[in-house]
């Protein structure tokens, strides 16, 4: 039911319904110049109502945001993808400040992704939105909203700060390795870890978690089961997901290098005779020395994370295929693997073009072929 009445200079409109409860409820603004356009928004606002929409509930899209953050999503994250959401918390509390999510277009949000991507990496971009996305998305389930803002956007970023990835050449990891064997102490478990990490591609937390227990030495071959929750306390925690849970085959010479721990005595592999296992800063201090050693210059940013990225080169560069590379990283399917490092994969596939193209050119080179080939034009 709708009421119109004035204020003053201005006119009201009301609505008044009751819930399948029996309770009442009323929605009311006022401020309009007419009585004809309260009779619209209420008649706005009726037609909203009956197609589901909460016409109670108008919150701003930040603390929208915020409160399906901490609804649905907190408690089933790590403590460091949270900081990517609390991260775009801030990002739309920023541009957006109180407007109600209900007033936003989609040529707001387009304007939203404008703003954001002039300075920032696609990556970043893309985290963005996936995120906005799904707070839309729930908000629609919710029955705040009736459209998804966040359809058909197109993503915009500054190709300056695209983070250029950089890996080693054969030559480089092989200097790299030797580098960090012919300094290695037992006492020291950091160059153990790299060279895990050259020999695996594991993440970090992976590695810094593995037991004795997750050593398989017959079948030569490491277990993941758990990972580090090193940014917090150390302690363990589940994996990245559930198809990070993997074994991962490895050589005899990795085998024997982690034996060379067994000296420290403990339950984890890489604890050193202090009772720690180094984390980021320590890990990552040590392969600079390295690579400084092994006179491996312009990597810039490269870090214990790229040791993945060097893994998969070699791998790739060695004919192993992509299925077999994405079942050692632990991703989810295998296109998870070629959106990842579709950089070398295009690299793989430029050089196996011209390895083609090669192969081609000799097709034709043999004496018999072009005797046959002149025969057939006559």
């Amino acid at each position: 039911m709708a009421n119109f009445m004035k204020r003053g200079n201005k006119w009201q409109a009301r609505i008044t319904w009751r819930d399948e409860d029996g309770n009442l409820h009323q929605k009311s603004k006022s401020g309009f110049d007419t009585k004809q356009q309260a009779r619209q928004y209420a008649i706005k606002l009726q037609k909203e109502r009956l197609d589901g929409i909460d016409v109670e509930n108008d919150p701003t899209f930040a603390d929208y945001f915020n409160d399906w953050f901490n609804t649905y999503k907190k408690a089933h994250i790590t403590p460091v993808t949270a900081r990517h959401y609390i991260w775009t918390h801030k990002r739309i509390e920023e541009y957006f400040n109180n407007k109600k999510l209900k007033k936003i277009t989609r040529r707001d949000y387009q304007k939203f992704i404008n703003w954001y991507g002039k300075d920032h990496a696609p990556q970043s971009v893309k985290k963005l939105n996936i995120q906005c996305r799904a707070s839309i998305r729930s908000a629609v389930s919710d029955g705040i909203i009736i459209k998804n803002f966040t359809e058909d956007i197109n993503l915009v970023w500054n190709e300056d700060k695209k983070v250029k990835v950089k890996y080693l050449s054969i030559v480089e990891t092989q200097k790299l390795i030797k580098a960090l064997l012919d300094g290695r102490d037992p006492q020291f478990t950091a160059r153990y870890m790299i060279l895990t990490a050259i020999y695996t591609g594991a993440r970090l937390g992976e590695i810094m978690a593995l037991s004795w227990s997750d050593i398989n030495e017959p079948w030569k071959t490491i277990s993941i089961t758990k990972a580090s929750n090193y940014h917090v306390d150390g302690s363990d925690k589940k994996t990245k997901n559930e198809s990070s849970v993997r074994t991962i085959r490895v050589n005899q010479e990795m085998i024997d290098l982690l034996n060379e721990l067994r000296v420290n005595h403990s339950d984890k592999v890489f604890r050193n005779q202090e009772g720690t296992v180094p984390g980021s800063n320590g890990v990552n201090k040590v392969l600079r020395h390295a690579m400084k050693v092994a006179g491996i210059t312009g990597k810039e940013g490269f870090h214990f994370h790229s040791l993945r990225h060097v893994h998969v080169a070699y791998l790739l560069s060695q004919g192993v295929d992509i299925y077999s590379i994405s079942q050692r990283l632990g991703h989810k399917d295998i296109s998870t693997t070629t959106k990842d490092y579709a950089y070398l994969i295009n690299e793989m596939k430029a050089k196996a073009e011209k390895h083609v193209e090669g192969i081609l050119d000799s097709l034709n080179s043999g004496n018999d072929v072009q005797k046959m080939y002149r025969g057939n034009k006559k």
